[in-house]
């Protein structure tokens, strides 16, 4: 599953692949919107965590993993 993570005051999205469930990282996120947690704490499929401050989420982008391709191939 791929995640895409906007913080504010920052000029780069966090991108991770993520071994976790959609439903597993909307819940997540919810969490953390709703004060439930100070933090989003993710986990990538290497088993880092990512923490990210709450309050300085801009968006979530969950989607789905895409499969890249190596080489060359004809078409």
């Amino acid at each position: 599953m791929e995640v895409k993570i906007g913080v504010q005051h920052a000029p780069r999205e966090i991108v991770l692949e993520s071994g976790q469930t959609a439903e597993e990282v909307e819940r997540a996120v919810a969490e953390a919107l709703t004060g439930k947690s100070a933090l989003l704490s993710l986990t990538d499929e290497h088993g880092r965590k990512v923490l990210i401050p709450a309050d300085r989420l801009a968006y979530v982008d969950i989607g789905e993993s895409a499969v890249r391709k190596v080489g060359f191939s004809a078409l």
